[in-house]
């Protein structure tokens, strides 16, 4: 979402770091393109504003002028002036409360509120919570049917609500409902319309009265722009939201809503919906996304993706094999499985410190991920366990099984042998043992 502004920052702060020293002239010259990347972003007028001249008063001080390294300067003093703009830190949810308490999920039509609803009770699971989904959208009746199949494809209780109930006696009655099924926490969604309007919240504000929920989530789609952040400040203003989960981060949106809606509304965006799988909500993180659009990676989020993908218990058995050079084709094909469950390719690699900047054009093939899979899973038990006996007629069967080419096939093992060289190197020497030319890429 971020690239076309990642990539114009870059290169303004390329053009700055090639100056042997900075003055005020061409310090307010790259503001000037700093201003215009932002703009062009949709990042609130008013907030460009207030951004830029915080950056320019601190590039002018002393921290820049006198530093060996002011290009560098400027672009920690950015980083950190991004990070406060989205909220400093992440702001967890608020879970205070007699349970069952209540997460009260608001927005228009159309920003995904009831796949949100899903999302989060896949997160709160994984924080050790029982949630209990609540459909209160008794105006869309495929609301109700759509959230009762997620309830039923998560294995998450969900109240039996029906279109002619009133949307505020299904609040006040889930809580009951939710306590005798053990649940702590509960979900609700409730109607959008096209647009705001004074029924609307009205109906919300008497279910908010009535559930007295712990936090009201707006759900906004990224997609419109500043249009998210007038409507994350009608729905405060209404309601007093404690924070906002913005949908479709993983689209073509300019990124203006995310770097604008806490300094317009005062409101923090507490999640970020990166995908369309029921696992694709993260929590925001204002300092790691500052650092993504700098280029600078992403390291934490990636430590965090791997602990959720990676078993430990699988991982501790293959660094076993690995220092006994037993890693089998099949090891390699369920590391690729792991590695899959952390998102695209492309993605993980930009998390990376000092790759990102490098690779951020790179075009990954995803579908060669799934080749490699599918010519491991067209092989035999046998054949996974010692890829030696793979002779000319069992890749011709292996590539027709898995409807590839002989080449694929070829070329897979030819990587699988490489790596299996240099772990055997690594194993007798070390990381000396690594030396240029090794890597099999």
């Amino acid at each position: 979402m971020f690239d076309n502004l990642s990539n114009k920052l870059d290169a303004v702060f390329k053009k700055l770091k090639g100056h042997g020293k900075l003055t005020e002239s061409n310090v307010k010259e790259g503001l000037k393109h700093v201003r215009m990347a932002l703009l062009e972003a949709d990042v609130n007028y008013k907030v460009v504003k207030k951004f830029i001249a915080d950056v320019r008063e601190r590039s002018l001080g002393k921290e820049v002028m006198t530093s060996l390294t002011p290009g560098q300067q400027i672009v920690k003093i950015v980083n950190e002036e991004l990070t406060e703009l989205m909220g400093s830190q992440h702001e967890e949810l608020n879970l205070s409360g007699s349970h069952p308490v209540s997460i009260m999920l608001v927005g228009l039509q159309g920003s995904g509120k009831t796949t949100t609803a899903g999302k989060l009770a896949v997160l709160l699971r994984k924080k050790g919570k029982k949630p209990c989904l609540v459909p209160a959208d008794v105006y869309r009746p495929a609301a109700i049917d759509q959230l009762k199949k997620l309830g039923s494809q998560l294995q998450v209780p969900v109240y039996p609500s029906d279109v002619e109930m009133d949307p505020v006696n299904i609040c006040q009655k889930a809580g009951p409902h939710a306590r005798e099924l053990g649940c702590d926490t509960m979900i609700l969604d409730t109607a959008g319309r096209l647009h705001v309007d004074q029924e609307l919240m009205d109906e919300l504000g008497r279910i908010k009265n009535a559930a007295r929920p712990s936090d009201i989530l707006l759900v906004a789609d990224a997609m419109t722009g500043q249009d998210a952040v007038n409507i994350s400040k009608s729905f405060d203003d209404a309601l007093d939201i404690g924070g906002v989960v913005l949908t479709k981060l993983d689209g073509d949106a300019r990124g203006g809503a995310a770097l604008s809606i806490k300094a317009v509304t005062h409101k923090p965006v507490k999640f970020v919906g990166t995908g369309e799988k029921l696992s694709d909500l993260e929590p925001f993180h204002p300092e790691r996304m500052a650092s993504q659009i700098l280029g600078m990676g992403d390291v934490l989020t990636l430590i965090e993706k791997a602990q959720s993908a990676v078993d430990e218990k699988k991982a501790a058995e293959l660094e076993k094999k690995l220092r006994k050079n037993q890693f089998t084709l099949e090891d390699f094909r369920d590391q690729i499985v792991q590695i899959r469950k952390m998102g695209s390719l492309s993605d993980i690699i930009k998390m990376i410190p000092g790759i990102g900047k490098k690779v951020k054009d790179l075009d990954v093939d995803e579908s060669e991920v799934g080749r490699i899979e599918a010519i491991i899973n067209s092989m035999t038990p046998t054949e996974r366990q010692k890829h030696t006996i793979l002779n000319g007629s069992r890749r011709k069967r292996i590539a027709k099984g898995s409807g590839t080419k002989v080449q694929d096939v070829n070329r897979l093992l030819k990587n699988y042998t490489q790596v299996m060289k240099i772990m055997k190197k690594v194993n007798k020497d070390g990381m000396r043992g690594l030396k240029r030319g090794m890597l099999p890429f």
